[in-house]
């Protein structure tokens, strides 16, 4: 209790000390990556021998989440610190809002140089969209509306798309290594976001990597799945072992792509001081979903549909091994690294905390619940609310094989809220706090469903307490409803009239 009491304290004005020197910083997300999806964390099939040393030798994250079950949302937290319902970021597709103050906006504030490399799919990447990353804070970017596979197209700047030949991860990364050193150049520290496009389906592996797990199609020959074939970009049937195969190796580039990017910080000379940090966006896909010791998947808003890898590693700060439970998001991290750059927060409502003075002071649980919520998006859309934004600007250039509607780049979304009904509140949602999860899910006849659980005896959410434990569930439910409130409230603007 007083290991955790000190971490409180040392939380309430963390944003006031800055680390000395401060640290280079590169943030690292993988797209529909799984928490079971590692080595690490006991995959009888994946090869990712770089995360596993990352795991074995820095901070290992033994329940990190995805502030969402899906990415657009979740990449709207990673960037700002807030829910993604706060900025209308409901949904992959929906972008989030000019107003919103990113990691970029508050680092470039000391100093660092700021890029962005990869899948961004907050909104359009060209130069005229008012949420492209360089309107949103970062100095340079390459980047794409939203994912890629081999030999991807991507915009420099804003510019038209180019296509780049090889494989993916590796071209984001060699991008990111040229940044670096013209950061070095300048004498600046560097914030680098690198969003890789894997493992998200249409899948496309190297030969290399597609022969280490040439054994799986034999092992999966019944079950068949859902995804997109890569020769029409429309939808297909196949396999799941073959698809697991294709899958496996996206993953295997990826995780390699981070072992040469490691490689290079050590031959400057960087290693020390930079901080590296890697999550998934959100939990694995139905199309590539294997098993898991967690309840549900992508979309779900069980467990299994937003724990993901978490991983940070820094060897100035954590010289060895660390594995904690603390129960932290991709909301968290706006805060935390603006506490380590000596930056002050928004004057407005974040739902992250800085985690640093927690980690250090070894505490297992967060001052702070955590809360999840999928806002019924189709239900605003019917009321035939306001566009955010000229639906010009939100349109995207960047291709990728997917198509939707024939069409080969995406669009986005954003609505100005109307006024707050009884409706607006409903959607599924959940809280966290301590162990103890409470869900709820309305249903079709107008009634909810609540399922109570405590997931350090039960990490699987098998068993119901909500007979046994009303009082806790009812009180969990109050606080989420203020939450709730609190969430709305940001949605109609209300934090933009500061």
């Amino acid at each position: 209790m007083k290991r955790l009491l000190l971490a409180l304290l040392c939380v309430a004005g963390s944003h006031t000390f800055a680390a000395d020197p401060p640290p280079n910083i590169l943030l690292l997300m993988g797209d529909d990556h799984g928490w079971e999806e590692t080595g690490y964390n006991g995959h009888p099939y994946l090869k990712t021998p770089v995360l596993d040393e990352m795991a074995a030798t820095g901070l290992r994250f033994d329940h990190f989440y995805a502030a969402h079950p899906s990415c657009s949302p979740t990449r709207a937290s990673f960037l700002t610190g807030r829910h993604p319902n706060r900025m209308g970021t409901f949904t992959p597709g929906w972008s989030f809002r000019p107003e919103e103050i990113t990691i970029a906006h508050l680092l470039a504030k000391a100093g660092y140089h700021c890029g962005h490399f990869g899948k961004w799919h907050v909104g359009a990447v060209k130069k005229e969209s008012p949420v492209s990353p360089l309107a949103m804070g970062f100095h340079e970017c390459l980047s794409h509306d939203n994912f890629f596979e081999l030999n991807p197209s991507f915009s420099r700047n804003g510019g038209p798309p180019e296509i780049f030949p090889g494989e993916s991860s590796a071209i984001l990364v060699e991008e990111a290594i040229r940044f670096i050193d013209r950061a070095k150049e300048q004498d600046k520290p560097f914030l680098g976001v690198i969003w890789f496009g894997s493992p998200h389906e249409p899948y496309q592996g190297l030969p290399e990597d597609l022969a280490l797990y040439d054994e799986l199609p034999a092992k999966y020959p019944d079950k068949i799945v859902k995804l997109t074939s890569n020769e029409t970009g429309g939808p297909t049937k196949r396999p799941l072992g073959d698809v697991l195969r294709e899958r496996y190796a996206e993953i295997t580039a990826m995780d390699r792509a981070i072992g040469t990017l490691r490689k290079q910080l050590a031959e400057r000379g960087l290693r020390e001081n930079t901080l590296i940090f890697y999550c998934g966006d959100n939990g694995t896909s139905p199309d590539g979903f294997r098993e898991s010791p967690h309840r549900g998947m992508k979309a779900d808003f069980y467990d299994g549909g937003t724990l993901v890898p978490g991983l940070i590693e820094w060897p100035a700060r954590f010289p060895k091994p660390v594995a904690t439970p603390l129960r932290a998001s991709t909301s968290d991290l706006l805060p935390t690294m603006a506490a380590l750059a000596g930056v002050a927060l928004p004057g407005r409502t974040l739902d992250g905390i800085d985690l640093m003075p927690l980690l250090e002071a070894g505490a297992v649980e967060r001052p702070a619940p955590l809360f999840f919520w999928g806002y019924e998006a189709r239900a605003l859309t019917q009321r035939k609310p306001e566009p955010y934004l000229d639906p010009e600007l939100q349109k995207g250039t960047t291709p990728l094989v997917k198509k939707m509607d024939g069409i080969a780049t995406r669009d986005f979304l954003n609505f100005r809220q109307p006024e707050i009904i009884e409706s607006d509140f409903r959607g599924p949602r959940s809280i966290i706090e301590g162990s103890h999860k409470l869900i709820i899910h309305d249903r079709k006849d107008g009634k909810v469903t609540e399922e109570l659980f405590d997931l350090d005896a039960d990490p699987g959410e098998k068993t119901n307490l909500i007979d046994e434990q009303p009082e806790l569930a009812g009180n969990l439910a109050k606080r989420l409803r203020e939450w709730q409130e609190s969430v709305l409230e940001s949605l109609r603007g209300g934090d933009y009239k500061e």
